[in-house]
């Protein structure tokens, strides 16, 4: 698994280079976010570990694969984690909303006392 973490990491979409540039080194109200995380046999996009939230993005591919994806957002959610999805179009040009949805599910889970 850790193999494909590492292939994922180097071919990035746009969409991910453009969500990665607002949330790695913490700047998103102070959480760390990891990307191509492994977790069990899944690879997440981003990850948030201490609040326990991913973030996938997704292209045209995966309206083929919807079920694939509520199998695997269901695997996460047992894992207890919160999954968010975002369309690569919505990261592209909508890159505040998608982040604002992300700070506030952080928050909602911080509210929730889901973490520390």
């Amino acid at each position: 698994m850790l193999h494909f973490a590492r292939r994922f990491r180097t071919n990035q979409t746009d969409a991910e280079r453009r969500l990665w540039s607002r949330l790695r080194r913490r700047q998103l109200a102070g959480f760390k976010f990891r990307r191509e995380h492994p977790v069990g046999i899944y690879v997440c996009d981003f990850i948030c570990v201490e609040a326990r939230v991913v973030v996938e993005l997704d292209g045209s591919q995966h309206l083929d694969q919807a079920r694939h994806d509520r199998h695997r957002d269901a695997a996460l959610r047992a894992g207890g984690f919160r999954t968010l999805r975002f369309w690569n179009d919505d990261v592209l040009f909508r890159t505040d909303n998608v982040v604002e949805t992300i700070y506030e599910a952080l928050h909602r889970q911080e509210m929730d006392g889901r973490f520390d």
